[in-house]
């Protein structure tokens, strides 16, 4: 395993844990963090061992509350593409995972945290957490995918809300709109998302990958690619050894035991 020096990654049970540490800071995302982010991303994506991931933040007041804003202050017209570009990268890649990523968020989501939020698959939210993109109070606007991504999950009009008014909005709140999945106490927030990743993982591993894929490609196709490519994987799956069990086990009143293949 990598060494990180901002980041904590532990793996158990199938479920890897990536939580950003820098609590001193609110976790905010500084370019050292988004590069050691990159690289742990990677990493529990390639690991066999690794089904599903748990994003988080660590600390009790924030799961990452922006992006470094003094390093932000520094940046011209070219550093600021590359700096938006770079988070995009890595958010892209959580997204675009066939394994299952699901924020846990632990407190303050704001700007960069809560881009990182929305580029996960699944976000359960600690009753305390606050979520908000205030980029256009510093004069900016979200960069690492959220004026695409909001949109997409609550809807045009409340994300533009929430992006031209800047303000946060609660974790109930959240759940009303649709951009958590879930709210719980702040004390039951690992074991929810454990609960809710063992859970998916006891699914066909495949099938998970797959619907992962189809509907967020679909989601930028029109209606009809988008049906075209959930009827290839639909196909591509009866391919599949998992298919076969998962079937029968059903058909045989039992659980199934599926590899992956």
């Amino acid at each position: 395993m990598s060494s990180y020096q901002n980041l904590t990654v532990d793996v158990s049970e199938r479920i890897a844990t990536i939580a950003v540490n820098r609590p001193d800071k609110l976790n905010a995302l500084n370019a050292q963090t988004i590069e050691e982010l990159g690289r742990a991303v990677d990493e529990v994506i390639e690991r066999k061992d690794v089904g599903g991931v748990i994003v988080t933040g660590t600390g009790e007041k924030a799961f990452v509350a922006g992006a470094d804003i003094r390093e932000l202050s520094q940046m011209g017209p070219v550093d600021g593409v590359d700096v938006s570009r770079a988070g995009q990268r890595v958010f892209r890649r959580i997204e675009l995972s066939r394994k299952p990523f699901v924020a846990a968020v632990n407190g303050f989501a704001l700007g960069g945290g809560c881009e990182l939020a929305l580029a996960c698959h699944l976000r359960i939210a600690s009753s305390r957490a606050k979520f908000g993109l205030p980029e256009v109070k510093l004069g900016i606007i979200p960069g690492y995918g959220g004026t695409l991504r909001l949109p997409r999950i609550v809807g045009k009009g409340r994300a533009l809300e929430l992006m031209l008014t800047g303000e946060m909005i609660d974790a109930e709140e959240a759940h009303r709109i649709g951009l958590a999945n879930r709210v719980c106490e702040p004390e039951r927030l690992t074991e929810e998302a454990r609960g809710l990743l063992s859970t998916i993982l006891g699914n066909g591993p495949v099938a998970i990958g797959l619907a992962i894929e189809c509907a967020t490609r679909g989601m930028e196709m029109s209606v009809d690619d988008g049906l075209g490519l959930e009827s290839n994987l639909f196909g591509l799956l009866a391919a599949t050894d998992d298919m076969r069990e998962g079937m029968t086990a059903f058909l045989e009143k039992r659980k199934a035991d599926f590899h992956g293949v």
